[in-house]
């Protein structure tokens, strides 16, 4: 029903009462004073069952421990003010969740956050099928969150074989995590709009060792791809060198250019180069 009709109806039996009373005491008169109860009592039935539901707002209505049903109608309403009624919000929610310390899919301590985004998509859910949504929310996140952590290595140093890890995962992880919880929140009646892992990193007890094991293997990297680089060049320059006949070089001579560029080429700092004046045999 209309809140506005019932807001006019509630001052109209309440200045009517006041009437009645006044007419009451002036005239000593038992019918205007059962009007004045009567009309008190109105007022107080309709005013109690005038409500207001903000945008983005419902309101969860039982009548004696009955679910009745879910008002989602914005603006000034009117009820049965027997009914009793909880306000659940329909925005959504940000939950920034706190840095957890677990481990990783091969037991390397990690720390760990994600932001999730949450919306209550079942009021009845909300209401009477978990004790508290809000607080259920952030332990069943927390839960997932975990969860996703150990199922995954940090990264593929530790499990070359994983097909995901959490540092490279990128959209995927989110993807499994925002999965995860929706199944985790159905009950609750929350639909999770957005999941995104907002911190990542090695616990401090291991940071430092596996800070080196990465400036390692970077390294190596580096060093095996300038390895490559420096045998296709020297191969490049002896084919070029036998094929225009520039010079003829013995297997021995090969050998010692060989040696010389690839320390050019593979060298950390500048080459010194140090003049023959004699045979290359001298």
């Amino acid at each position: 029903m209309s809140g506005y009709l019932a807001f006019v109806l509630s001052i109209l039996s309440f200045f009517g009462g006041i009437y009645a009373v006044v007419q009451a005491s002036r005239y000593d008169s038992g019918g205007w004073t059962v009007l004045a109860i009567l009309l008190a009592i109105a007022f107080i039935f309709i005013s109690k069952g005038i409500m207001i539901v903000n945008p983005n707002h419902s309101r969860v209505l039982t009548f004696f421990g009955k679910y009745v049903g879910t008002v989602k109608q914005n603006g000034l309403l009117w009820v049965n003010p027997l009914y009793r009624s909880q306000n659940i919000s329909l925005r959504a929610h940000n939950l920034n969740g706190q840095t957890l310390k677990v481990n990783d899919k091969m037991g390397n301590p990690i720390e760990i956050a994600a932001v999730i985004v949450w919306q209550v998509n079942d009021t009845y859910k909300a209401a009477f099928e978990v004790e508290g949504f809000q607080q259920y929310v952030q332990v069943q996140s927390e839960a997932a969150v975990r969860h996703l952590a150990t199922s995954c290595p940090y990264d593929r140093m530790e499990d070359e074989t994983a097909e995901i890890t959490l540092r490279d995962g990128g959209e995927k992880v989110n993807e499994l995590l925002e999965q995860e919880l929706n199944e985790r929140l159905f009950a609750a009646g929350i639909m999770v709009r957005e999941a995104r892992i907002s911190h990542l990193a090695y616990a401090p007890e291991i940071a430092g060792a596996m800070l080196q094991r990465q400036q390692a293997t970077a390294i190596v990297a580096a060093r095996s791809k300038i390895v490559e680089g420096a045998v296709g060049m020297v191969e490049m320059a002896l084919e070029q060198l036998s094929r225009k006949q520039i010079v003829t070089l013995d297997e021995e001579r090969k050998a010692a250019m060989v040696s010389n560029l690839m320390v050019v080429l593979c060298g950390e700092k500048a080459a010194t180069p140090v003049l023959n004046t004699g045979s290359l045999y001298q």
